[in-house]
């Protein structure tokens, strides 16, 4: 089971992605309960995520950094592991994000605007830096995206049956990249979901993404198919 399920599930509802913040440190003992729970999970999904604390390179001023709009940010965490984690990727790093909205930070996934030879980490043998997870005191708490009609990612019948429905909805809240929410959720006739993602830059990770946030608003735990 997911660890705080309930407590993570609170924070889909008020969490909204966050490019620009406040140069306020990141207090220690919030620092320390994300390290923990980034070494817990890197346990089980043999995963690199690392936390990385003022750190100001890998967003300076670049015309990467301007095209993000991203402004003021010296701490992020490193999504790395080995190849073809993209979806392991998304699982457990949308909980590091979540854990950091119950601390009172803000966070924004980010794909490739920032510069990747300047981020500060270290890798494994065989590990790819998947991209980073901009974090901090944001200038504000953001503001809800776009998103799709739960029709448009499930089918209606299957959406009738009400743990189900809950669950897409709840995905229908993850972050995507350019939030195009490339996913679709089946119910099979044995009761167990299906999902799948579309074609596009990042859908993989981002299919990890939304399963968890299934996971947390169907209260269902899921085998990736």
């Amino acid at each position: 089971m997911i660890k705080d399920a309930e407590i993570l599930l609170e924070m889909v509802k008020m969490r909204h992605s966050v490019r620009a913040f406040l140069p306020w440190e990141i207090e220690p003992e919030k620092a320390h309960a994300l390290n923990t729970r980034i070494r817990e999970l890197n346990g089980q999904a043999n995963l690199n995520m690392q936390l990385t604390i003022n750190e100001s390179q890998a967003f300076g001023s670049s015309f990467l950094a301007k095209y993000g709009k991203f402004s003021n940010v010296a701490n992020y965490i490193v999504m790395a592991g080995p190849k073809d984690s993209d979806a392991e990727i998304g699982y457990y790093g949308e909980q590091i994000v979540l854990l950091a909205q119950s601390l009172g930070l803000n966070t924004c996934w980010v794909g490739h605007t920032f510069k990747k030879g300047k981020v500060d980490c270290e890798l494994r043998e065989g590990d790819k830096i998947y991209g980073l997870i901009a974090i901090g005191y944001g200038a504000t708490q953001g503001v809800p995206h776009k998103i799709k009609r739960p029709d448009q990612v499930a089918d209606a019948k299957d959406l009738e049956v009400d743990w189900f429905r809950a669950g897409v909805e709840c995905a229908l809240l993850a972050p995507t990249a350019m939030n195009q929410q490339k996913f679709h959720f089946s119910l099979n006739e044995d009761g167990s979901v299906r999902i799948k993602s579309g074609w596009g830059p990042y859908t993989k990770l981002d299919l990890g993404i939304a399963r968890l946030h299934f996971e947390l608003g169907s209260k269902a735990v899921l085998d990736i198919i």
